[in-house]
């Protein structure tokens, strides 16, 4: 069992020949809406990966709840602890340039309503897991950590959107997951010192007896642990839309992980699945299936 404690929000997503300035107004080419937040989409890629799932997260009483829960209603994911509140359900308003790169402003909504006392509804037990990223309040987001570690579950962390008040805290999750500019930001906050990145990875590793992931886009995937080091290679592609790959990411790891694949094997898998949601609009559309995955690294 993967729990997901996280985000639920409906994207509003515009793609616009290439991304604006500060200030500049572009014409947009498109418009669509699709379900997201981070939370949601590593449930969904959980559960596609073949995972079970269960997702404890917040919507509002408005017309965006039902449209944001339905991929993962319809995939299965158990929703029996996503509550209803008042505050509007979270929106992403994306941006997607003609490159495939985006940009993203997230109103957090029913979001901020996942709370500390959240976690206890959730029933994390030793041999699960556990999936959190930074899109609900920290202090949830700790709590669930702390929960996961005193239960027995193995907890992974991804630390996006990048916050710096999460380094007190990040020790706690057996596996945190970054992209490069966020881990970059994290080692300095940590201490770990100015060397190159693979050195930082290193001694992050070392120092905390945890695993610590970077995601390197194109370049592949880098992954630290107190007894080694790997070195991952992403598929090549012509990205349509980045949107939701490294969701997808985390989703996948956390599904490997669970089913008992080595570490290594795991992000290879992984890897390739960001890779895959890289070639369709949208981020809960674009996660591919389990059978995607296997026959593209076959």
């Amino acid at each position: 069992m993967i729990t997901v404690i996280g985000s639920i929000n409906l994207d509003l997503i515009a793609t616009v020949g290439r991304l604006p300035d500060p200030g500049e107004t572009v014409a947009g080419e498109a418009f669509s809406t699709a379900p997201g937040g981070k939370g949601a989409n590593q449930a969904l890629a959980a559960r596609r990966a073949g995972a079970k799932v269960r997702m404890v997260g917040a919507v509002g009483r408005d017309a965006f709840a039902g449209e944001a829960l339905a991929l993962l209603k319809q995939a299965g994911v158990d929703l029996s602890d996503v509550r209803e509140t008042h505050a509007a359900t979270g929106t992403a308003l994306i941006l997607v340039g003609g490159d495939g790169e985006n940009m993203i402003a997230v109103v957090p909504g029913a979001n901020g309503a996942v709370v500390p006392g959240d976690v206890a509804t959730a029933d994390l037990r030793a041999g699960e897991y556990l999936l959190v990223q930074h899109e609900i309040p920290l202090a949830t987001v700790e709590a669930a950590l702390k929960t996961a570690r005193a239960n027995g579950a193995t907890s992974i962390l991804n630390i996006a959107p990048f916050d710096d008040r999460a380094a007190g805290f990040l020790a706690e999750a057996d596996i945190v997951v970054a992209n490069e500019s966020e881990f970059d930001l994290a080692a300095k906050g940590l201490g770990l010192g100015d060397g190159d990145r693979e050195d930082m990875m290193r001694i992050w590793a070392g120092r905390t007896g945890r695993v610590v992931v970077v995601t390197l886009g194109a370049k592949g995937v880098m992954a630290a642990t107190p007894d080694g080091f790997h070195h991952v290679a992403a598929p090549a592609i012509e990205p349509v839309d980045t949107v939701g790959a490294g969701d997808t990411f985390c989703g996948y790891l956390a599904a490997g992980l669970s089913d008992g694949l080595p570490l290594a094997e795991a992000l290879g898998r992984a890897a390739v699945a960001g890779a895959i949601a890289c070639l369709k609009p949208g981020a809960q559309p674009s996660i591919p299936s389990a059978a995607e995955v296997t026959a593209w690294m076959s």
